[in-house]
């Protein structure tokens, strides 16, 4: 693409096909017409379904991990079929396939988690023995470590339909992220963020990354604009702590990290999966240094760990 796309030659933009991944692909695509003075017909969104959505009725970590939200969506940037692809970087595995890259990032929204339920106002007000559902291994991991006398069950699907099974009393609480409901215009869903003294949030959460084939110069010349350096910063960290930890669906990893002027400080933690044991620890240094204090960190927690820290299946 030797200039920039118009309707006649739409850039094909990639997409998981529910609410919070089309309204991603919106926000890339608004930020994109800005920067570059685009109609909207400039652009083409391709709704892409993908295994992880297909299969709804199992948890992720028997199907495969993370990969499944992203394999036939970088199949087909890798084919041609669209030009680049859009998605939730908290569902990123920590390598890219071969001639594939994301340096692109979007703004990141509140990376906070959301305590949702009809009939409580927060974790603490759950009382004993209440079911509470999450299909996220960190999420109940946390749960289970910080109120073991919860009962907790899987809860898979979109944002709507895990909505739907609070209606139905299926369970009393579940959690979503605070990003998604912003996203979603529906953060009144939510009867708040909750500190992440007390949850720490998913390596990345609220953070859209935009995936490219690494030999196209065109698209890394127009997606330039649109990256925030300010994100990609506090992700790189996040990221290597995560990388270091081979983190995947089968490891409850968790980890945030915040710039101050030219200081960055990351949090971490790491947990059995089934809650009986959680680790933490914290850095802090320049920016620069952000990816090398999430690796000794993550060596830190693993040191402190020990051999099998993580076979403790719930």
């Amino acid at each position: 693409m030797n200039v920039l796309p118009d309707p006649t030659r739409p850039l094909k933009i990639g997409t998981r096909g529910s609410k919070l991944a089309l309204a991603q692909a919106h926000e890339a695509r608004a930020r994109l017409m800005a920067a570059h003075d685009l109609p909207a017909e400039a652009f083409e969104i391709v709704v892409i379904r993908t295994t992880g959505d297909r299969v709804t009725d199992r948890p992720l970590k028997e199907i495969g991990g993370k990969g499944l939200f992203t394999k036939e969506i970088e199949d087909a940037l890798a084919d041609g079929g669209i030009d680049i692809a859009v998605h939730s970087m908290k569902d990123m595995p920590t390598v890219q396939p071969e001639g594939m890259l994301i340096d692109c990032l979007l703004p990141r929204e509140d990376a906070r988690d959301a305590f949702v339920s009809p009939h409580y106002a927060s974790i603490a007000d759950l009382p004993e023995g209440a079911v509470v559902g999450s299909s996220s291994l960190r999420r109940r991991a946390q749960l289970a470590h910080r109120r073991p006398d919860l009962r907790l069950v899987e809860f898979r699907g979109n944002v709507q339909t895990r909505l739907k099974k609070l209606e139905d009393g299926v369970a009393m609480a579940t959690f979503l992220a605070m990003a998604g409901l912003r996203r979603l215009d529906m953060l009144h869903v939510a009867r708040g963020p909750i500190d992440p003294a007390e949850m720490l949030p998913a390596v990345a959460q609220g953070a859209i990354g935009i995936e490219r084939r690494a030999d196209d110069g065109d698209v890394a010349a127009l997606l330039r604009p649109i990256n925030d350096v300010e994100t990609c910063q506090r992700v790189a960290a996040e990221r290597a702590f995560l990388a270091r930890l081979d983190g995947s669906c089968q490891t409850p990893i968790a980890a945030y990290a915040e710039l101050n002027g030219s200081r960055l400080s990351l949090r971490g933690e790491i947990l059995r999966p089934d809650g009986s044991q959680a680790l933490s620890g914290a850095r802090e240094g320049v920016i620069a240094d952000g990816p090398a204090m999430g690796r000794e960190l993550a060596d830190e927690l693993l040191g402190r760990a020990g051999q099998g820290f993580f076979d403790h299946l719930p």
